[in-house]
């Protein structure tokens, strides 16, 4: 080996980074040719056929401390809160005296008290309000709603394998005019990645996608992506893999390079329809971050001040991928207009 080479193996263990050579956004080799309608569509209809136990995500687990917290899932106005001992509580909104909302009430000693007339709710059922199912992962708050599902409940919801060892995390929650499909389907098309969002993504090449038609196993249902993720001049190569766990969830996972083993959960969840009489949809996408190296550990330390970086990269991506998710809604809907569909 030259000393040139054996000072860059050295550098490539200390350094994750490589300077990126200056490009033009249209000389990209087109991707249309390979995002084929149809693997999308069937890993899609996948997706949507696998159970979720009634669960749904309404954010983020830090989010519920010491106050009450309102929340809209499906329609369904929703208050969460800790108890005594810090368990997530999720129950109705609506006070079940005179309909007061809960959201503004307090929290006393681990019992939710209504600002109207005082009512206390420790989380047992009482005047005919009684609690939801609700589960914390340590990073996402959920709540079971099986009038919603209408599938076999579960005890827990199906949350994504997540990295061990020193890792940090950040949440971020954006909504949108369109239906939880519309959310995940974005994140089966891979290929738009580099073409709708060259700020954050270059050099991406799909090394495998499910099959179109067929028997698909578990392990084969993913897309696989090499894809260097930009700062700047800077990138850093990854391979990551696309799996969608349940009808309202896809994992974003780096199987290879810098981060092994980091996620980026993103789960759509049912808010009701807008005063337009349309669906909302919120995004509420977990970025877990993870590394091998040992200098990160010392980095988590630091989590508080690199979490709103976190977040503002996914903000940014979400505001992009959100008017794709729209335009996928828009078209459907307006194709269902032309057939006369009710549904529309």
């Amino acid at each position: 080996m030259s000393v040139l080479a054996e000072m860059r193996s050295k550098l490539s263990k200390t350094w994750p980074f490589e300077l990126l050579p200056p490009s033009r956004w249209s000389a990209q080799r087109p991707t249309y040719r390979d995002a084929a309608p149809a693997v999308i569509g069937a890993a899609l209809r996948r997706s949507q056929a696998r159970p979720s136990g009634n669960w749904y995500a309404f954010g983020a687990s830090e989010s519920i401390r010491t106050r009450p917290v309102g929340a809209v899932v499906a329609g369904n106005e929703l208050v969460a809160w800790r108890g005594a001992d810090s368990t997530l509580h999720v129950g109705p909104g609506a006070c079940p005296h005179l309909g007061a909302d809960l959201s503004t009430g307090k929290v006393d000693d681990g019992v939710l008290v209504c600002s109207w007339h005082g009512l206390r709710l420790s989380g047992g059922c009482q005047l005919g309000w009684a609690p939801y199912p609700a589960y914390d992962d340590g990073v996402l708050a959920w709540v079971r709603l099986d009038a919603v599902g209408r599938q076999t409940p579960t005890e827990s919801p199906v949350v994504p394998e997540r990295p061990d060892g020193a890792r940090m995390h950040a949440v971020t929650r954006l909504v949108g005019t369109c239906e939880p499909r519309d959310v995940i389907a974005n994140r089966m098309d891979p290929w738009h990645g580099s073409w709708f969002h060259p700020y954050s993504f270059t050099k991406l090449d799909v090394l495998s996608s499910p099959p179109a038609s067929g028997e698909v196993c578990e392990t084969s249902d993913r897309f696989l992506v090499a894809v260097t993720f930009r700062i700047g001049r800077l990138g850093v190569p990854v391979v990551a893999e696309f799996t969608s766990p349940e009808p309202r969830t896809i994992v974003m996972r780096i199987v290879d390079g810098e981060g092994c083993g980091s996620t980026v959960e993103t789960h759509a969840t049912p808010l009701g329809n807008g005063p337009d009489g349309l669906p909302r949809t919120a995004v509420i996408e977990a970025v877990i971050a993870h590394s091998d190296r040992p200098g990160f550990a010392h980095a988590v330390r630091g989590a508080p001040l690199v979490t709103p970086f976190m977040r503002r990269a996914a903000t940014r991506l979400w505001r992009d991928d959100l008017a794709y998710a729209e335009r996928l809604f828009a078209l459907r809907r307006s194709a269902l207009n032309r057939n006369g569909d009710p549904r529309a």
